[in-house]
C-alpha cells in the first residue's frame, strides 16, 4: 500500500522541535514518507549541535510523486532562513520563515499530493501578533473553515475547550449554545470517521460547582439548555459537571471526551494525567492536522533532554491514515 506523505512544518526554528524530530526518527519506523519543510542550513547546524547524523534528500515540492520518497533519508523541502547560529532567542525575526514554510505546505495540500500535516511548536506571541488566538484559528482562516475545534487527544481520554487561547475575562462573553453545538458535532464526526463509534462526551460548567452569585448563571442559561438539545438530537452528551471533580478516576472513566468552557479548565488536568502522551488535533479542516501538545520550550533548547513522545504519537496517528 502506498501511503501519502506526512508534511512536517518546522515551526519556530529556535525551539526543541528538530531535537524531538531527530529522536522520533531514531526511536520509530513509519510507513508514510515524512517530508520536513525546513531550512537546510538550520537543519545542518542543529544536527551537528545535537549529535545526530542522517543523509538528506532535497525534495521537489512541485511534484512529490517523482521523488521516490522513503524514510531512509531525511526528505527535505528547503526554505531559506538567515542564521549563523544553531539557536537564537525567539523573536519576530523568524516570522517570515515560518510563514514561508506554511506556504509551501499549503500549496502541496491544495494540490492533493498530501493530506496530512504536522507543525512544530510556534511562539503565538511573535508569529500571530494578536491577529489570531492560535494556530488552530490561523489554519482555519487560511482554508476558509467556518467551524473548527481543538481536540487534545489521548486514546483513553480527550479534551476540547469551547474557547481556546482567550483571556479569562472574555470567556463569559464568548460562550454560547451555537459554539457548544459546533464543537460536539465536530467531535462526533471525528470519532465516527476514525473509530466508527459515537463518543461519550461530558460537558463541564463554567462556574465553580456550576453555581453563580450573579443573576445570570451561564450554567443554567446556556450550557444546560445546549446539553438538553443535543441529547434530544441523539448525541451521547451529559452535564454540566463541576470541573473540579469530573477528572476524578471514577468519573472520567465513563467518558471519551470532556468538553470545557476554557483552555486551562481541561488542558491542565489532561496534561497532569498524561504529560506528553497527547496530541493537538484540529477538527474542521479539509486535511488532517496535528501538532505536538507543547510549545517551543526555549529553556530546553540545545540541551538534548526533551521528550519526543508527543511528536511520536502525532506521527503514529497520521501514519495509520491515508
Amino acid at each position: 500500500m502506498n501511503y501519502k506523505p506526512i508534511l512536517i512544518v518546522h515551526g519556530e526554528p529556535n525551539s526543541i522541535f528538530l531535537e524531538i524530530f531527530f529522536k522520533s526518527l531514531r526511536l520509530k519506523k513509519y510507513k508514510s514518507p515524512l517530508i520536513l519543510i525546513c531550512s537546510l542550513k538550520i537543519l545542518k547546524f542543529q544536527m551537528k549541535k545535537l549529535n545526530f547524523s542522517k543523509k538528506i534528500r532535497i525534495v521537489n515540492p512541485n511534484n512529490l510523486n517523482n521523488n521516490n520518497l522513503d524514510n531512509k533519508l531525511i526528505n527535505l523541502i528547503d526554505v531559506s532562513y538567515k542564521s549563523n547560529l544553531s539557536f537564537n532567542k525567539i523573536s519576530n525575526k523568524s516570522n517570515l520563515y515560518i510563514k514561508n514554510c506554511f506556504k509551501v505546505a499549503f500549496k502541496i495540500l491544495m494540490s492533493g499530493d498530501a493530506n496530512k500535516l504536522i507543525n512544530g511548536p510556534i511562539s503565538k506571541k511573535n508569529f500571530l501578533n494578536k491577529k489570531f488566538l492560535g494556530i488552530t484559528e490561523y489554519l482555519s482562516k487560511k482554508f476558509n473553515s467556518k467551524n473548527s475545534a481543538m481536540l487534545i487527544y489521548n486514546k483513553n481520554l480527550s479534551v476540547c475547550p469551547i474557547t481556546t487561547h482567550l483571556p479569562l475575562k472574555l470567556v463569559t462573553k464568548t460562550i454560547n449554545k451555537k459554539l457548544i453545538f459546533e464543537k460536539v458535532h465536530l467531535i462526533n464526526e471525528f470519532y465516527e470517521k476514525n473509530f466508527r463509534s459515537l463518543p461519550n462526551i461530558a460537558i463541564t460548567g463554567l462556574n465553580p460547582h456550576c453555581e453563580s452569585i450573579s443573576k445570570f448563571n451561564e450554567d443554567e442559561n446556556i450550557i444546560k439548555p445546549a446539553i438538553q438539545w443535543l441529547i434530544k438530537k441523539g448525541f451521547k452528551v451529559s452535564g454540566p459537571y463541576s470541573a473540579d471533580t469530573i477528572f476524578l478516576k471514577n468519573n472520567r472513566k465513563n467518558f471519551d471526551v470532556i468538553i470545557g468552557m476554557y483552555h486551562d479548565q481541561v488542558l491542565t488536568p489532561l496534561k497532569t494525567l498524561y504529560e506528553y502522551n497527547a496530541i493537538n488535533i484540529t477538527l474542521g479542516l479539509p486535511f488532517k492536522r496535528i501538532s505536538p501538545d507543547h510549545g517551543p520550550n526555549e529553556k530546553m533548547i540545545g540541551k538534548n533532554l526533551s521528550n519526543p513522545l508527543s511528536l511520536i504519537k502525532a506521527i503514529e496517528f497520521l501514519d495509520k491514515k491515508n
